[in-house]
């Protein structure tokens, strides 16, 4: 994926080709690759820097791929669209492509969720595995183009925070009506355990705890959480987030607009969103330490979730899972894939990664 390789690689071939051709031969009209330009509309504020950030990297490396005849201009949440209609724009053709959180559409079909991620899923590297390796954009995009848009992997968070809390939670029974936002289909596990589930922009999140109409909001770590001065307002800060191990932001266009691009622009997208989500890993690994002692020293109460709150989610979360493959086909035919790789992929991580972390904390614990 070192696009300034595959550019080298091209530039060389290019020379190459130059000198081997005859000195006379006649002049060939080349055909000139489009001045095309774009719009994308994020889910995210500008404020976020790291997950609106990767958008605005994914753009530039479109741009430094094509020479600059391929510029794709980044908007924020609210600037052409509402921060939860991206992918309705997409889809109507109204601007050609967004950046956004899969999980917001599980409305208009639940396989929607596989392309974030599964409650009890994935982690970031097993997700990335089974994308790229696993088929997993192939067949989403089986789902994707009845909605006639065609969609990949636009950036990655890794493990998410359990959200922030007005009161500190202990047995699931705490969840009964607990007005809390949640996306996608975690919100269907938290309506199962008598909880309210609300859906919301990262806007909305601060002043819904300031007024108490929301209890409790997820969004994603310390990095971003800091920003949205979560710990001003609900200072219980619980984890980890059971529904999002390792999720992943999408990058989505509009189906015609895509078959419509010349195959190396293509390729430059697919390169580019590849670039972006190694990106925004990296920039969330190295941020969320910091802020995460910064939080506490501002008064954030980090605590895990209970063990009973965990066992209880994960059994409603099987039973929603167990409804959702029988009566949804497309969401049966993408988990038939999803969870063979994901038992494959446990039983390796347990054999060696599991046991070598687990020898590291006990040693550092140690010390």
């Amino acid at each position: 994926m070192d696009r300034r390789a595959l550019l080298g690689r091209a530039t060389l071939a290019a020379g190459t080709a130059a000198v081997a051709a005859p000195l006379a031969a006649p002049a060939i009209a080349q055909t000139a690759q489009p001045s095309l330009r774009w719009r994308l509309t994020s889910t995210y504020p500008r404020s976020l820097d790291c997950i609106y950030g990767a958008g605005e990297v994914f753009a530039r490396a479109v741009g430094e791929l094509t020479d600059d005849r391929f510029r794709i201009t980044v908007h924020s949440a609210g600037e052409i669209t509402p921060p939860l209609q991206a992918l309705d724009a997409v889809q109507a053709g109204s601007v050609e492509c967004c950046h956004t959180t899969s999980f917001l559409y599980t409305g208009k079909n639940e396989a929607f969720g596989f392309a974030t991620g599964l409650p009890f899923g994935l982690n970031t590297r097993q997700q990335n595995a089974w994308m790229y390796e696993g088929g997993g954009i192939e067949l989403l995009n089986e789902v994707h183009r009845k909605f006639n848009v065609y969609g990949m992997p636009l950036g990655a968070t890794g493990a998410q925070m359990g959200g922030w809390f007005r009161k500190a939670l202990g047995p699931a029974s705490d969840l009964q009506g607990l007005k809390m936002r949640i996306g996608g289909l975690a919100g269907q596990v938290l309506s199962k355990l008598g909880g309210v589930p609300q859906q919301l922009g990262a806007g909305d999140l601060y002043p819904g705890l300031e007024r108490g109409t929301i209890d409790a909001a997820e969004w994603l770590g310390p990095y971003d959480d800091e920003k949205l001065g979560f710990v001003k307002v609900a200072p219980f800060y619980h984890y980890p987030a059971w529904w999002e191990g390792g999720a992943s932001t999408y990058f989505y266009v509009n189906l015609d607009q895509w078959n419509a691009l010349p195959k190396s622009y293509q390729a430059a997208i697919r390169t580019a969103c590849a670039e972006a989500t190694h990106w925004m890993v990296a920039r969330y690994d190295i941020r969320n330490p910091d802020s995460m002692r910064r939080l506490i020293a501002q008064g954030a109460k980090l605590t895990p979730f209970s063990r009973d709150m965990l066992d209880t989610c994960y059994r409603a979360w099987l039973e929603i899972e167990r409804d959702l493959v029988a009566r949804n086909p497309d969401f049966a035919k993408v988990h038939e894939s999803w969870s063979k790789h994901r038992d494959d992929m446990r039983t390796w991580f347990r054999v060696a990664e599991l046991s070598f972390d687990n020898y590291v904390s006990q040693a550092s614990a140690r010390r």
